[in-house]
């Protein structure tokens, strides 16, 4: 398992100046500075050979880029239909198998969607299906941390404890903790030093040193209701306390990735990476 030994700031995604093109993307990233990028395959995993030969010879330069991956968007390990969970497993694992041929550091996915159903069935389910899907991960021979994403809506599954309760049951298995997410899931709280204490204290707790010395962190701007997240907003128009949550990061020595998804993703990115050095 790759161990990393600082907090490293990445974009989700290309940066807007490069057209899609991945060569591009990752001198952009070289030249902002910026510690690597999130392969964002939400829709496919779009990763192509030209782009993995790339890599390695990033690799042979020793120059330090991270590289984590964000698995489909359609995915839900709960689903009322075996197929879809067949769908969701498979999707996990290719994101898995593309993330780790680049060296990757880890893979994060929004877990399930609870469906009026009781929460501790749709947490069974999504269990049963996640350590499925883990097996298959190992079986492949592949060693990469496998991240249930907290979510921004009370409809989906993925609040913190679920979160942390998954990583405890699961071989592989940490949080990604989406700190936009958790501001808009509970329409405005999570926006203070002692809330996110509070959230710190809790994983290492449970889980230990270990889980604060590799976290995969997501951060943005965001619009909310009281139903939870609307939309992703740069960091300027949003109410989210972004400085306060760095500074109380760089406290708790947390390490890992800090991935920006704002929509101007890397001027964020170099932001947030230039206040937190």
């Amino acid at each position: 398992m790759q161990k990393l030994n600082k907090l490293h700031f990445l974009t989700a995604g290309f940066p807007s100046t490069t057209s899609g093109n991945f060569n591009d993307a990752i001198r952009e990233i070289k030249k902002l500075k910026l510690d690597g990028m999130e392969l964002e395959f939400v829709h496919s995993t779009w990763l192509k050979y030209q782009d993995k030969e790339y890599v390695k010879t990033i690799i042979q330069q020793k120059d330090d880029l991270i590289f984590t991956a964000h698995a489909s968007y359609y995915i839900n390990l709960a689903s009322l239909e075996k197929q879809k969970i067949h769908m969701a497993k498979e999707r996990i694992i290719k994101a898995a198998e593309a993330c780790a041929s680049v060296q990757g550091y880890s893979i994060t996915f929004h877990p399930a969607y609870y469906l009026g159903r009781d929460k501790s069935f749709v947490y069974d389910e999504t269990k049963k299906a996640l350590k499925e899907t883990i097996k298959a991960i190992k079986d492949k021979n592949i060693n990469i941390w496998i991240r249930p994403e907290t979510t921004g809506k009370e409809t989906q599954f993925g609040n913190l404890e679920e979160c942390i309760k998954l990583s405890e049951d699961c071989e592989l298995v940490l949080p990604c903790i989406d700190f936009a997410h958790l501001h808009a899931r509970y329409n405005g709280i999570n926006n203070t030093k002692e809330e996110w204490q509070k959230m710190l204290n809790l994983i290492e707790n449970r889980l230990g040193r270990t889980a604060l010395d590799n976290m995969h962190i997501h951060m943005s701007g965001i619009n909310y209701s009281q139903k939870g997240e609307r939309n992703h907003l740069i960091l300027k128009e949003s109410d989210i306390k972004w400085q306060e949550l760095l500074n109380t990061l760089k406290e708790y020595k947390v390490k890992g990735v800090f991935v920006c998804e704002s929509p101007n993703i890397e001027q964020d990115t170099k932001l947030m990476k230039d206040y937190y050095n």
